[in-house]
């Protein structure tokens, strides 16, 4: 069968976080299990498109609030990726430094409607123009949430009409949501269908996406359970579009995530020599840091936002590094400002004992998981997580609060067969006590040694998730 993949990130081409995973991982496994996929995502002025080479696939122009936009469809030349990668070049939109955020005012882009707009409108005119119809269109969060329905009620795409459609949520956080008369941006559609677009007298993105969709999909089984609970005001929505709703657990790619093949590691190990390899990471990751590599390492990768849990991080790494506990933390990610300022006044304050990297530094993530002991996600909301399975494949024990695909990855070790560690409020005792059990744990060496061992023969590869998208796919067939 062949699938299309719409999204606004994709591993290495363009990442903010585990959605740029899902769709650089998906389509490779998808293929290398017998289907036909490939990926499509804007063109954005960074590092990687510019060290790239593309050919030109197909060029055109359409209309939208009577100006003439033009744009190219370009293919990644000469690629391993595992799957074909499309980008849409549209200038005056995406030939910018930042995917969502402005670096120079760390704040949106003013026109991130019109942005996102126009690439699914490009995207389904050169779908259109293609010889022969996908078999199924897979669209990933709310910057594609309008495709399907464009594909079933704007006039100038009747010909998509008929294409399974597919949506899936990594998080609902983000609705994409803007003022109903933004509908008169796009190409036109039948004025009573109005209400597809709508949520609560405004235009939201993903609810239109979830009313027109074929098929709803998100990223593990019991996010799907939460989603009817807590969505940022969808609630109702989700429990409506029950029916045609599925949870699938992300995978990982296990090319990537090794290692003893991992060339962003700084020295490569596997699983027999697990113990050696952890140790010498953990040597280069402290010294890089002026931390005592005795000393239990935990760390913390991800976006510097309120879903991750981020607020809690200053107070619960305070608790620790003001008690009589020796305890490193290291922490590398980006996000809100105020918690830039607050960790960078930490790194003066708690030097030997604290250090924040506020970038996005893929080698570094790396060796994060390669040299920590314990990786923390104090997460409120988590439809899946992958940074547990990366750390896990690394032999780095997660400390997570049992919500969404944490709760489905990772088993307390006071269960049986566990081997992380869980708790379930969110509060700043919660995890403080969660923390204390890791670092009794990480002194208790024989039981540390038993559960990173355990905890790096799990699979938490592609092979069993694909299956599940591909029995999906082909559920979603004209009898």
């Amino acid at each position: 069968m062949h699938i299309i993949h719409f999204s606004a990130e994709c591993y290495p081409a363009a990442k903010v976080g585990g959605l740029a995973d899902v769709v650089g991982s998906l389509p490779k496994y998808l293929n290398q299990s017998g289907e036909q996929c490939e990926a499509v995502i804007p063109k954005y002025d960074n590092v990687w498109m510019g060290h790239h080479d593309f050919e030109l696939v197909f060029e055109h122009a359409f209309s939208m609030n009577y100006e003439r936009v033009l744009f190219t469809v370009q293919r990644l030349k000469d690629h391993d990726l595992g799957y074909p990668l499309y980008v849409i070049d549209i200038p005056g939109r995406f030939d910018r430094p930042g995917i969502y955020i402005d670096p120079w005012s760390g704040h949106g882009y003013w026109d991130e409607f019109e942005r996102f707009l126009s690439f699914q409108i490009a995207a389904l005119e050169w779908l259109k123009s293609r010889k022969k119809n996908p078999g199924v269109v897979h669209c990933h969060d709310h910057h594609t949430g309008l495709i399907p329905f464009m594909m079933t009620q704007c006039n100038r795409f009747r010909k998509l009409s008929n294409i399974p459609s597919v949506m899936t949520v990594h998080t609902a956080e983000y609705h994409g949501e803007y003022p109903i008369d933004n509908y008169k941006l796009m190409p036109a559609f039948h004025i009573d269908n109005i209400g597809l677009l709508d949520w609560d007298g405004k235009l939201n993105s993903l609810a239109s996406g979830l009313k027109n969709a074929w098929k709803i999909t998100t990223v593990s089984e019991s996010y799907m359970e939460e989603l009817a609970e807590n969505s940022n005001g969808l609630e109702l929505l989700f429990k409506q579009e029950s029916d045609k709703s599925a949870g699938i657990l992300n995978g990982i790619d296990a090319e990537v995530w090794d290692p003893q093949t991992d060339d962003l590691l700084d020295v490569n190990f596997s699983f027999k020599n697990r113990q050696k390899g952890k140790r010498a990471n953990k040597e280069k990751l402290c010294q890089q840091f002026n931390l005592d590599p005795d000393l239990p390492l935990i760390s913390f990768i991800g976006r510097l936002v309120r879903e991750k849990g981020a607020d809690l991080l200053p107070d619960l790494f305070k608790n620790f590094i003001y008690s009589e506990k020796e305890v490193n933390f290291v922490l590398l990610g980006t996000g809100d400002p105020q918690l830039h300022q607050i960790f960078s006044n930490m790194k003066s304050n708690h030097m030997g004992y604290f250090d924040a990297t506020l970038e996005y530094n893929e080698k570094l993530a790396h060796q994060i998981y390669g040299g920590s002991d314990f990786i923390l996600m104090p997460s409120r909301v988590e439809p899946c997580g992958l940074n547990q399975m990366f750390a896990m494949c690394y032999g780095t024990v997660p400390i997570v609060r049992a919500v969404g695909g944490l709760k489905d990855t990772v088993k307390d070790i006071d269960e049986d067969e566990g081997y992380g560690i869980t708790f379930s409020e969110f509060s700043l005792q919660a995890a403080s006590n969660a923390l204390q059990r890791a670092v009794d744990l990480y002194y208790n060496k024989e039981q540390f040694h038993q559960i990173r061992k355990e905890i790096m023969k799990l699979d938490f590869s592609w092979k069993r998730s694909t299956q599940e998208y591909v029995k999906m796919y082909k559920s979603l067939k004209p009898e």
